[in-house]
């Protein structure tokens, strides 16, 4: 054995070695030989406890060394760079593990190793001590007092199959990463909910995005070329959720906003439990035969003025072509990869169907034989799959979209992650729901008839904002934003082109988190709805003016752009960014009001106030601003208050006066209300009772927006349980909430006072009759003792 001061290695054998942790651990397709592990001991003097675990290193066959003194222990650690130290840390006066743990953390190498505080045991009056502070300093776990020798040995054979293997597979992945930053194709990881985690340098060459720019952003929050098919992005995503490669073309927009075509492979990541993780897209820019220009699509080439039968003529000359200077450049090697760029043209085709029919099977066989077929069968099956497209043959067997368009995203009592069945007809709502793409309008009469006919109703108070949802594969906002703002006039009070509005409408859309289950874009859209409705009342429309009307649809659009789903109190008690640079005032309206204008700002295409005078866009900006602030709701009872003691209160006694002297409207009325004080009282006043008009709703909306709201409280009380917060809203507890009787609360303190105003303002009977039957509804379920959304089945 060492003796003190001394430092020895052993080299032994791997005496009862579990053969699993010999020499190969394997990283997918990529084998990584493993060296003996490396172990230092940092024990200032030898006793029981220092011997167990050279002992036990010794029969585990990992190599050892010994460290008396902080210095030596790391001038032995930078030689030697072990995966294991341990340090004693039960006699303070010879030197402070904290203190030699933070030396060690400190140098570059310690980042992948795992660091072992040895604690004394306590006594058993004592109370077990917090491992915080070890934590705090660098240590990875603690390994209390044992000098059994097969205690040290279990010990280290749990870090060398636990953390050791980890971060022996993450130092592999440096060598994975450089691969991949000097790769020729582009390589972009997202997470499983499209959030991008990484690209490589040939990613920012071909699209001109620098990686800081687009690295935790959403891929809907990225600019879309308009030349891809209608439902391409959403056969995309239809078939990698399905845990599927997909491989095609696509049209990438790039920063300069010029479209490039790509061929794309994108590959699902399976993490632990098979559920998908990860999306890997191989990409790479589509040439033509020379190696210069991208191709056109083969639709679009034949657009125009090629008729039906020269299309066809020309596909096949086209096709022709590639053949012939496939054979002619395949000698070449990489200076030819047309074949290759036509076949995965072939797969683009495929794959840029609805591909949920009986012929799918065909389809996939004949594509897996023309992957390694000569070049005279390939264009054979090409010529087939082309045919296949055409005809009758291919008719997808879609789900039946006749139930109830709701009824997936029905909420029922508490909910988890996902989709699950409760009792009942009860559902819950899946805050991970991807969003799928559509193709947006270029103006209002490009919108599909199906859509088109349910915006019909958009001037009834209960008009399905939900169908919408489920019509629009949740953008609901462009659609309604383009019906309502062209409606009141908007583009031309704004001197901006409906091409500019349509834009917009996309980019703030796209700003909203669909992964939210309650502030998501369709909060937003029936927000606006609930705006528009009230902006046509007629005391309401004949108090205000078209800026006043202009400011609070905007104000409606953006109210809660880029809203994380967690409440300011959330986010000031995280210590988050926007709590910190908004001084815990307002976080998330000051937010939502400044993003609003950067985003319009940032691009001239979709900046709708670009042509309007300075003056009148100082005062429109400063309306929405306020609007937009005034829906924070700790100012709540300060602006009803001041709505019924301003407006309603001094309404009443002039009516009052006008009925005695026989005038209906007096002229001091419409003076009264026409106020510049008064009109920003009621825009406050719109916005807020908008904003919260879910209990108003007809039944099956309230219920539907009750279970949402209380599904991201529910994930809020969560997460600050994990996070080890304050917990700001204890009632929210999945477990234990009961949402008739949160909802109960919520109208009578919040909601019932502010719409008897409002009614008493504007005149509302559909909305007072609504909240009056919703709220008989959540009273009968809670006098039930029932907790959840729905009243529970007859037994």
């Amino acid at each position: 054995m060492a003796t003190a001061g001394q430092e020895q290695e052993v080299i032994s054998g791997c005496q009862q070695q579990d053969p699993v942790s010999a020499t190969e651990e394997c990283l997918g397709p990529m084998r990584l030989t493993q060296e003996p592990i490396q172990v230092l001991l940092v024990f200032a003097k030898e006793d029981g406890q220092s011997d167990a675990f050279w002992w036990a290193c010794d029969r585990a066959g990992f190599r050892c060394n010994i460290a008396r003194t902080p210095e030596s222990a790391v001038e032995c650690f930078l030689d030697k760079h072990h995966e294991i130290v341990v340090i004693d840390g039960r006699h303070s006066r010879y030197f402070e593990p904290e203190a030699v743990c933070r030396m060690i953390r400190a140098t570059k190498p310690s980042e992948n190793t795992v660091i072992l505080a040895v604690v004394p045991q306590k006594l058993p009056e004592q109370e077990e001590p917090s491992v915080l502070p070890l934590l705090c300093a660098g240590f990875s776990r603690r390994f209390v007092e044992n000098s059994s020798v097969a205690a040290c040995y279990n010990e280290l054979l749990q870090i060398e199959h636990g953390e050791v293997r980890c971060q022996f597979k993450l130092r592999a992945c440096n060598s994975v990463f450089t691969a991949l930053e000097h790769c020729q194709e582009a390589v972009e990881i997202t997470s499983e909910d499209h959030i991008l985690q990484y690209v490589n340098p040939a990613f920012e060459r071909m699209t001109g995005y620098h990686r800081g720019e687009v690295i935790g952003k959403e891929l809907t929050e990225l600019p879309k070329s308009d030349k891809n098919r209608a439902d391409l992005l959403d056969t995309i995503n239809t078939c990698i959720k399905k845990g599927k490669e997909w491989q095609g073309c696509y049209y990438a927009r790039k920063k300069s906003g010029d479209s490039i075509q790509q061929q794309v492979k994108i590959v699902p990541v399976f993490g632990q439990g098979g559920k998908i993780r990860h999306f890997v897209a191989l990409k790479r820019p589509h040439f033509d035969n020379n190696n210069q220009v991208h191709k056109f699509n083969k639709e679009e080439r034949c657009s125009g003025e090629h008729s039906q039968s020269e299309c066809h003529s020309l596909r096949h000359r086209d096709r022709r072509k590639d053949s012939i200077d496939a054979r002619s450049v395949s000698s070449r090697g990489s200076d030819g990869p047309s074949l290759q760029n036509r076949r995965h043209s072939s797969v683009a085709r495929i794959h840029s169907m609805t591909i949920e029919a009986p012929i799918t099977k065909v389809i996939n066989i004949i594509n897996a034989a023309q992957e390694n077929s000569p070049v005279t069968v390939a264009e054979a099956l090409d010529r087939v799959l082309e045919i296949l497209r055409t005809t009758e043959l291919y008719s997808p067997q879609l789900a039946s979209k006749e139930d109830d368009p709701h009824t997936n995203d029905l909420v029922g009592g508490l909910m988890n992650d996902g989709m699950r069945r409760l009792s009942g007809n009860e559902y819950v709502f899946s805050k991970n729901m991807s969003q799928s793409q559509l193709a947006i309008p270029v103006t209002l009469n490009d919108v599909p008839p199906s859509i088109a006919e349910m915006l019909n109703d958009e001037e009834c108070w209960d008009f399905n904002i939900l169908e919408l949802e489920a019509a629009t594969h949740k953008r609901p906002l462009t659609y309604l934003g383009l019906k309502i703002f062209t409606s009141f006039g908007v583009c031309d009070f704004l001197n901006c082109s409906e091409a500019t509005l349509r834009s917009w409408l996309q980019l703030i859309e796209a700003s909203y988190h669909s992964s939210n289950s309650y502030h998501n874009s369709t909060h937003a859209a029936d927000v606006l709805h609930a705006t528009a409705y009230f902006l046509r009342r007629e005391r309401v429309k004949s108090s205000l003016d078209q800026l006043d009307e202009v400011a609070a649809l905007i104000a409606a659009t953006v109210h809660d752009v880029d809203h994380p789903g967690r409440t300011n109190s959330f986010l000031c008690n995280a210590g988050s960014e926007l709590a910190i640079l908004y001084n815990d005032t307002a976080v998330l309206e000051s937010h939502h009001a400044a993003l609003a204008f950067q985003l319009t700002n940032r691009d001239s295409k979709s900046n709708i106030f670009k042509n309007i005078d300075r003056n009148q866009y100082r005062t429109l900006r400063q309306s929405v601003i306020d609007m937009v602030l005034a829906t924070e709701m700790t100012r709540h009872f300060e602006h009803v208050s001041k709505f019924v003691n301003s407006i309603n209160k001094p309404m009443a006694a002039i009516e009052e006066t006008s009925t005695c002297s026989g005038n209906s409207e007096s002229e001091s009325q419409t003076n009264f209300r026409n106020s510049a004080e008064n009109r920003l009282l009621i825009k406050r006043m719109l916005i807020k009772c908008a904003d919260v008009a879910n209990p108003c709703r007809p039944l099956e909306l309230c219920i539907e927006w009750a279970g949402r709201i209380s599904e991201e409280y529910f994930a809020q009380t969560d997460e600050e349980k994990r996070l080890g917060l304050p917990v700001v809203m204890p009632v929210f507890d999945r477990n234990t909430c009961s949402v008739p009787k949160s909802q109960i609360s919520f109208m009578d303190y919040f909601i019932t006072d502010m719409f008897d105003a409002l009614d008493a303002f504007a005149g509302l009977p559909i909305l007072m009759e609504h909240l009056s039957e919703n709220y008989k509804y959540w009273k009968t379920l809670d006098e039930g003792r029932c907790k959840s959304l729905r009243p529970p089945p007859p037994s």
